[in-house]
């Protein structure tokens, strides 16, 4: 089979880039072909077979020029659309996988697609949702004026962007949000996607209130690599991983240490709050950690702390805890819950509740023999490898679901 991953970043950015490779280089040692469409950029390291790449936009840089005309190619990429069907025409794939393409691939390469597609080729559209931007401009559903979780655009109320200054806090760019949002909303060009894969059933309840996307959605988690099990001695520390921000919930998560003297905390990040972490006693700052030396700080913890409070996908953090045998507490929001076995590999408590944050770390603290029964259940909580992935995901490229 012939896949085309498509992806505005074509180098190691996030998770939608690590997702794509990672899938990527599994087909192909699966015997399919697989060759990438996106943005040309000098760190780009997969590509396509005539060498066709979009124009790198770069939002923060670039000349005057560039700047003045990224409004209107932010809403429509007549250059992406030509350079795909160069790709289309040499390449001929079965299935065309999209992922993050907003406002520098822009919906212009779905028409595309189904141009080619009405000319006689016979090709599945399959897009992975990795965040909230087909139901939210601003991609988070969360206003970052207020700092609360927002579901005013669901629905398609996408002028409601506008109103929350909800991108960059810029009336400007919310407003050219918008504007994307109602052009794509009123062409239409999201009716030939197939298949919209959500990575959490809670992304898609969000997808679903399109109608449109209602009948398309299908929910899968991400895959993760398998890890080697051991049986590792636990010390006597409870750990968060992560940036250090106050949409991860680490507000309120400082509240609690302060008020935990006895218990000892480490932190494994970095972000904008690290000033108020390294003003605490009981938590030790060990910095942004990868490797070998992130994992042993994740086996060897008691537990660890996921006290996010904006609408999470999938987070890896969570389930690479558990994988490596740690049991998790958990923000009861978002995908975070379909990740936890409660009372089996950790618990969850409601997301921003100070009071039940710490009344929880005190009763997982407390209780050693607790922590051991959840660390040996977590073995038994098995997430897809890409492996497992694959084969339901080639059920969606052959048209199956």
């Amino acid at each position: 089979m012939k896949i085309l991953m498509i992806n505005k970043f074509l180098y190691p950015n996030g998770g939608s880039e690590t997702y794509i490779f990672k899938l990527g280089d599994f087909l192909k040692s699966q015997g399919h072909e697989v060759q990438y469409f996106g943005m040309e950029h000098e760190g780009r390291c997969v590509g396509n077979a005539v060498n066709a790449y979009t124009s790198d936009m770069d939002f923060h840089g670039g000349s005057k020029l560039s700047k003045i005309t990224y409004p209107l190619k932010t809403i429509y990429n007549k250059e992406a659309r030509k350079k795909i069907r160069l790709v289309l025409d040499d390449f001929k794939p079965d299935v065309c996988h999209i992922n993050n393409f907003n406002y520098q691939l822009t919906p212009s390469i779905i028409l595309e697609i189904q141009k080619w597609r009405k000319e006689g080729n016979s090709c599945q559209i399959v897009f992975t949702a990795h965040d909230y931007q087909l139901v939210c401009p601003n991609h988070m559903c969360k206003n970052p004026n207020t700092g609360e979780n927002c579901e005013k655009c669901l629905g398609r109320h996408f002028f409601n962007c506008t109103k929350g200054k909800c991108i960059h806090g810029s009336t400007a760019k919310s407003f050219i949000g918008t504007l994307e949002a109602n052009f794509w909303k009123l062409n239409g060009a999201y009716k030939y996607i197939d298949t919209m894969i959500c990575c959490s059933e809670f992304l898609k309840t969000k997808m679903d209130t399109n109608p449109l996307f209602a009948k398309k959605t299908i929910a899968m988690h991400n895959f993760v690599d398998e890890v080697e099990w051991k049986d590792t001695k636990k010390k006597d520390y409870v750990l968060y991983f992560g940036r250090f921000s106050k949409e991860k919930g680490i507000d309120t998560l400082l509240k609690v240490c302060k008020q935990l003297s006895d218990v000892q905390f480490i932190f494994a990040g970095t972000g904008p709050l690290e000033k108020e972490i390294n003003g605490i006693p009981n938590i030790k700052n060990v910095g942004f950690q990868t490797g070998d030396s992130l994992e042993t700080l994740i086996r060897e913890a008691r537990f660890s702390i996921y006290p996010s409070e904006w609408y999470e996908n999938c987070p890896f953090s969570v389930m690479e805890s558990q994988m490596y045998g740690t049991p998790v507490l958990g923000a009861k929001i978002g995908g975070i819950p379909e990740l936890i076995i409660e009372g089996q590999t950790g618990e969850l408590f409601e997301s921003g509740n100070e009071e039940e944050l710490k009344n929880k770390i005190e009763k997982l603290w407390s209780n050693k023999s607790l922590m051991e029964k959840y660390s040996t259940n977590c073995k038994e909580n098995k997430f897809d490898n890409v492996e497992a992935y694959v084969n339901k995901l080639m059920k969606i490229y052959e048209g199956e679901n």
